[in-house]
């Protein structure tokens, strides 16, 4: 028997959402949907989509979909997705690991149009990684640890990349 799946990662930026994700998919055949794709308008400087907008287009997504893994750190767009998701996957690892992963990030062509513009966005990255436990924002420790806190569903927390990677197999 086949186990829907309809899991939502979240946590800082850096933390390894989108690689535990892919892995996680390609395990369970789950659809993926990084938030990062729906979340923003097309622009310098980047504005964000109205919530709405993105809501359309997840609705969309996971009317689409009857197994999926949904990740992101919008705290405003997960909370949405709370009362639909079987799974909660918190990645709660300390801002210098975020930080050191951002470094050492692949090229993100989905989000980037060149390596040069990701490696170009990188100290804006690390300071907005650094932030993380003192913002008060939609985006924050406080409002991912809320989201984690109140879901009712299966949930798990990770603070390493390792343990996070060690769950895809069991």
């Amino acid at each position: 028997m086949i186990t829907t799946r309809k899991t939502l990662i979240f946590g800082n930026s850096g933390s390894g959402k989108s690689t535990l994700a892919q892995q996680l998919c390609r395990q369970y055949g789950a659809a993926h949907l990084d938030l990062d794709i729906l979340a923003w308008l097309p622009g310098t400087p980047p504005t964000r989509a109205p919530i709405n907008q993105s809501w359309q287009k997840i609705n969309a997504f996971i009317c689409n979909n009857d197994n999926w893994i949904i990740e992101g750190c919008y705290g405003d767009l997960l909370i949405l997705l709370s009362s639909t998701a079987t799974e909660m996957i918190y990645l709660n690892l300390s801002v210098e690991d975020c930080i050191s992963n951002a470094k050492n990030r692949a090229f993100e062509p989905h989000k980037y149009q060149s390596k040069q513009q990701q490696d170009d966005n990188l100290p804006m990255l690390i300071k907005w990684i650094s932030d993380y436990d003192t913002r008060d924002d939609t985006f924050s420790k406080m409002s991912h640890q809320q989201l984690f806190e109140n879901f009712t569903g299966k949930k798990s927390t990770y603070n390493s990349n390792m343990a996070a990677l060690d769950k895809i197999k069991d």
